[in-house]
């Protein structure tokens, strides 16, 4: 018999592991909730049409394409199995695939219900995406976005709110993170006033990996690129730019002096900051000039959040992409959004130990099941223990009260209450606690005030 497995790349989550996930869900749904975000959902499988040609070559073979059902190899001719082309192949057997991101399912959707959306549509979205890409940590082939969109404005107090949200999100989870942000239209600028207008995505691509790979390894891989010497010696000063934030821009501001589409991304750049001076954020924001982000298709404000006391890749991006439903048929909507890479959370918040106690305890109050006259006595009370907010069982068999009590303590419950004949004759209950041991003698009522109060909860 073959041990059982799940594929690479994909997990199991405890009870324990969901009460943690929850809590970020929770947390990431109450700020959304808090600036007017309405929750949608969209089918885990979308067309290879939707999703195919969207995310860079790169992103389309990282496609989980998913077989056509019945005789799907029925149509194929042997010449085409013969070539062994995979992608040829794959584009006959295959008419859907798992949804790669939330942003491409979310404009598809906005195309498709353009008549019944109120414009500017502020939608959230918490789902999981699928990648085929090498597993490794804080690196996933399954795992959820927490994703926040605006479209239907042009407006940058789009850009400041999801910055907000950021900072709010991260300061409820006490998490000290680095939020850095860009602009694609000064990225443009620069590649302009270098000389190399139409080697941007290549630009980009390369500078983006400045953290990874050094800056020796970017001007290596821009001379891969074909960008001339000139260039990346003009380059160089620009990537290595320090100051505070106003200091930059203005530097840059000087350097794309001549570039009209680079000083709009300075404007918008500037608006955003001075903005954000205002609304009192707990963590700090860096405009980070190398910052560029893979996919090929933001062309205002690009958003970056790494932790900054754990070592794991983004944990948060986005940006603005004015051209996204143009491919679906809907040109001149503007959209801009950011996600939250709740699995990158989940592994930075258990990292520092930050979750909350009460965000991870379960059952909070255990009946022990002395018989059928015991159960019946304690029946009422735990209906009123629920009705209270309580998280409350009864052991479901009457056995040995060791074997209860074993069960409390293998769950976490951190209260017990015991019913037997001397509790029935005076009409009350003992409740024990089970980190201290001590046990009291209760009313119905003292019992429900005395969970509620306690602070192990």
């Amino acid at each position: 018999m073959a041990k059982p497995s799940i594929p690479k790349g994909t997990r199991d989550f405890s009870p324990i592991e969901m009460a943690k996930r929850n809590y970020i869900f929770n947390t990431i749904r109450e700020v959304y909730a808090l600036y007017g975000f309405q929750q949608i959902e969209t089918p885990a499988m979308e067309t290879l049409q939707t999703l195919m040609g969207k995310y860079g070559e790169e992103g389309d073979k990282l496609l989980f394409k998913v077989l056509n059902s019945g005789d799907f190899i029925g149509k194929v001719t042997d010449e085409e199995l013969n070539e062994r082309n995979s992608l040829h192949l794959a584009s006959r057997l295959c008419e859907k695939g798992l949804r790669y991101d939330l942003t491409v399912p979310f404009a598809r959707y906005v195309v498709m219900h353009r008549e019944e959306l109120q414009l500017p549509f502020k939608r959230y979205q918490i789902q999981p995406v699928w990648r085929a890409d090498r597993p490794q940590k804080g690196r996933y082939r399954e795992f959820y976005q927490c994703d926040a969109d605006v479209v239907g404005s042009d407006s940058l107090l789009n850009e400041v709110e999801l910055m907000q949200i950021i900072d709010t999100v991260f300061t409820r989870f006490g998490i000290r993170v680095a939020i850095k942000i860009n602009n694609r239209k000064i990225l443009t600028g620069i590649a302009e006033v270098i000389g190399e207008a139409d080697k941007i995505v290549d630009i980009t691509v390369a500078i983006d990996k400045l953290d990874k790979i050094g800056i020796d390894k970017v001007n290596d891989e821009l001379r891969a690129d074909g960008i001339s010497e000139d260039a990346i010696q003009k380059l160089q000063p620009i990537i290595a730019l320090t100051g505070s934030n106003e200091e930059k821009l203005d530097v840059i501001s000087n350097v794309l002096a001549e570039s009209e589409v680079g000083q709009k991304g300075v404007e918008e750049t500037r608006f955003i900051l001075d903005v954000l001076k205002s609304t009192g954020m707990n963590n700090a924001i860096d405009l980070d000039l190398t910052l560029a982000r893979g996919l090929n298709y933001y062309t205002g404000a690009i958003f970056e959040v790494k932790a900054l006391d754990y070592a794991i890749g983004s944990i948060t991006g986005g940006g603005r992409y004015d051209n996204l439903t143009g491919i679906f048929g809907m040109p001149g909507l503007s959209g801009v959004g950011i996600s939250f890479g709740a699995d990158r959370i989940y592994d930075v918040l258990n990292g520092l130990d930050l979750y909350p106690k009460e965000a991870v305890n379960g059952t909070q109050l255990l009946f022990i099941n002395f018989g059928e006259k015991e159960t019946a006595y304690c029946m009422p009370v735990l209906g009123l223990c629920r009705s209270k907010g309580i998280r409350t069982e009864i052991f479901p068999d009457s056995v040995k009260m060791k074997k209860q009590m074993a069960y409390a303590n293998a769950k976490h419950i951190p209260y017990v209450v015991l019913a037997g004949e001397t509790e029935i004759a005076e009409g009350k209950f003992t409740l024990k606690n089970m980190e201290t041991g001590e046990q009291t003698l209760v009313s119905p009522e003292a019992l429900v005030e005395t969970v509620l109060g306690s602070k192990s909860l």
